[in-house]
Order: structure tokens, then sequence, then C-alpha cells
């Protein structure tokens, strides 16, 4: 969607050869794929149910976040007043934290028989504020790898990384914090690991 060439360090699907725009009935199979797998393996399952709504929901939020994302930065129309920090918050919760953080998590805790609402929501408050902090050590605003340099050297002569590093003691205190409050019943060790996955990580 966003014409990269990469993802993860491989090649986008889009990007091999007779594939093109075929890739977008390649996505929609996979995520039919879900419902198929979970239906498979969970349909007997008490929480079913909550499985399917969750994938649904996550599927939704992703969307939302993407379209965010898209008209906001449209190629070849820069409007600087789009680019506010409700709004990129918005985008990383949308886009990235709920699928990547929320959604394994409280897959695991309903397949554990853990589905109230109250838990869902505490564990939810921790890994919105990870999924933030993982994505902010992700983005210079271009794609391009000589216009990241450029930028990454421009946070250089501005002194951000300073910046940087003080936000990353003061989030990293923010989720420990809410993992001391928000984590029971849960084991805090669940989400020790994620959040000391992504401290201090270097890409």
């Amino acid at each position: 969607m966003d014409s990269s060439l990469t993802r993860r360090g491989q090649l986008c699907w889009y990007q091999k050869p007779g594939i093109g725009l075929d890739a977008i009935n390649d996505a929609l199979l996979l995520e039919a794929c879900i419902y198929r797998l979970l239906k498979l393996y969970c349909r007997e399952q008490p929480y079913y149910m909550n499985l399917i709504e969750l994938f649904l929901q996550s599927s939704y939020q992703t969307e939302i976040g993407q379209t965010l994302d898209l008209i906001t930065a449209p190629q070849g129309s820069v409007d600087l007043a789009r680019f506010t920090e409700k709004r990129y918050k918005s985008i990383v919760k949308y886009k990235t934290a709920f699928y990547s953080f929320y959604l394994p998590v409280a897959a695991a805790m309903y397949m554990a028989g853990i589905d109230g609402e109250k838990e869902h929501a505490n564990a939810k408050k921790i890994l919105l504020e990870m999924g933030e902090f993982f994505q902010i050590q992700e983005n210079y605003g271009q794609k391009d790898a000589e216009k990241v340099a450029q930028v990454k050297a421009l946070y250089e002569d501005l002194d951000l990384p300073a910046v940087f590093l003080q936000y990353e003691e003061d989030s990293y205190s923010h989720i420990m914090g809410l993992i001391e409050q928000y984590a029971a019943p849960l084991p805090q060790v669940i989400f020790l690991e994620l959040v000391n996955k992504i401290y201090k990580r270097k890409k």
C-alpha cells in the first residue's frame, strides 16, 4: 500500500516476479485461513467465539490504523499539519499495537479460560503501551535508505538521541508501573519478558 520494496528485511510479496496485484487476493486468502483454522482446531472449545471476535476486531483495528496512516501521508502530498502526536499515537495503537502485542496475549488468555472484561482491559493497558514504545523505535518518516540516513543525521544534529533515551527510560518506567498495577491475575513474567525484548533493542 505504501509502495515499500521490502518488509521485515525481505522483498515484499507483490514485488516478486508474477505476483503484482495478485498479492491483494493472496492477503485475503491468508486472512480467510485464520477462520478456517480456528474452526478446524477450536470449534468445540468454549473459547471459540471469543477467538473469532478477537481476530475480527484485531483485523478491523489494523485496517483503521492503516487507513489513518495512508490519509496522514498520502504519496506525493505532504501536509505537515496532519502530523500530530495524537494522530501518530492513534496510528501506532491501531496499526501495530493491537495485533502485535494485545492479540497474542489475549488469545492465550481466552484459551487459558481467562475471559473477564476487567482482566482483558488491564492486559490491554499494558500491551498497547508496549506497542507504542516498540513502534516509536521504528519510524523515520521515510522509506528510502538514503533519506533515512539524512533523517538520522538531522537527529544527531538536534541531539534527538538524548531526547529519545530519556523517552525510552520514562516509557520503560511507565510500562513497569503498569505491569505492577495491572498484570494480576496473570504472572508478571509474561509482560516482563515482552518489555525486556523491546527495551534498548538494536535494529
